[in-house]
């Protein structure tokens, strides 16, 4: 099967175009060295082959407050990405089935996070150019499949972690911004403080099942949305106290400092059409996902942890 991939270089795509690889699958990965997708003809140069499947998992943004504080850039560079990515997958390689990433922060907050609300009320304010972009993103999906018959696939991943994360200088995701903090205060002697006061839940995917549940999802179904969580979240404070524990560290030395920006206090996707969809589901245990990650950032820490 052939196979392009947008965001290559990301944390997801890193893993993804390796498991398409291994799988025997065709693949042209292309990060933003390879393709600059603000540009309108910048896919013009992968006209020549014929996909099967398209992976548009390109995006502009980062983890933490950056959102606040970018929202015009975030607005304009995301709409320009999947606007020429659209358009070139409806003109030039419309047999294909495009599959894109949405994103739990397009949910309405407070709400809870199933499929069929997507597209009801406002993100959360601290992320709304972002989740809009993502929203417009899906709307697009579904326009050219009604007029078109084109086929897509949009996932809504919760977040990601696992070993070979990377993130190019740019703010960290929760889960790798708590073992930094912590495993620094382990080596380092520094004090790890946590933002907000840690009662603050999230939820967590370990990269390999989530590619693993998206690839299956990707030969079986089309023109969906579909959630890919744990189905269950936790406080960030049971977080830390797994990272701690895995690297021996007592959880009463960190601090929290209740006055940083937390975003949504509770944010946890429903499940339910993945469960139907995928009836055999299991993940791997939260502890044992820990410790795998935690284990190679030790690995790592020369490079992340500038020891």
């Amino acid at each position: 099967m052939k196979t392009l991939v947008t965001g290559a270089t990301g944390f997801l795509g890193r893993f993804l175009t390796k498991s398409l690889q291994a799988q025997g699958h065709e693949v042209v990965a292309l990060g933003s060295k390879e393709c600059d997708l603000t540009q309108s003809t910048s896919l013009d140069n992968f006209n020549s082959k014929t996909y099967d499947h398209i992976y548009h998992l390109a995006a502009w943004t980062q983890a933490g407050d950056f959102n606040i504080y970018h929202p015009g850039e975030v607005w304009t560079t995301n709409q320009l990405i999947n606007t020429h990515v659209l358009d070139w997958w409806q003109k030039r390689q419309p047999q294909a089935k495009l599959i894109t990433m949405g994103t739990s922060c397009a949910y309405r907050a407070g709400t809870n996070l199933v499929e069929d609300s997507y597209l009801d009320g406002s993100p959360h304010e601290s992320v709304y150019a972002y989740g809009m972009t993502k929203r417009m993103l899906y709307v697009g999906l579904k326009a050219l499949n009604k007029q078109y018959g084109m086929k897509y696939l949009c996932f809504i991943p919760s977040t990601l972690y696992g070993p070979g994360y990377h993130n190019e200088n740019k703010q960290l995701h929760f889960i790798f911004d708590l073992m930094t903090k912590i495993i620094r205060a382990k080596y380092q002697g520094e004090t790890a403080t946590l933002w907000g006061d840690g009662h603050q839940k999230r939820e967590l995917v370990l990269i390999s099942d989530f590619v693993s549940i998206m690839l299956k999802l990707a030969q079986t179904e089309e023109n969906e949305l579909i959630n890919i969580g744990a189905g269950i979240e936790y406080p960030i404070r049971h977080f830390a106290e797994l990272i701690c524990n895995a690297i021996d560290y007592d959880p009463s030395l960190i601090q929290y400092d209740t006055t940083q920006f937390v975003g949504a206090t509770s944010k946890c996707l429903d499940i339910l059409k993945l469960k139907d969809k995928h009836p055999e589901l299991e993940y791997t245990p939260l502890k044992a996902g820990i410790e795998e990650t935690v284990k190679w950032f030790l690995e790592s820490r020369k490079e992340l942890m500038q020891v």
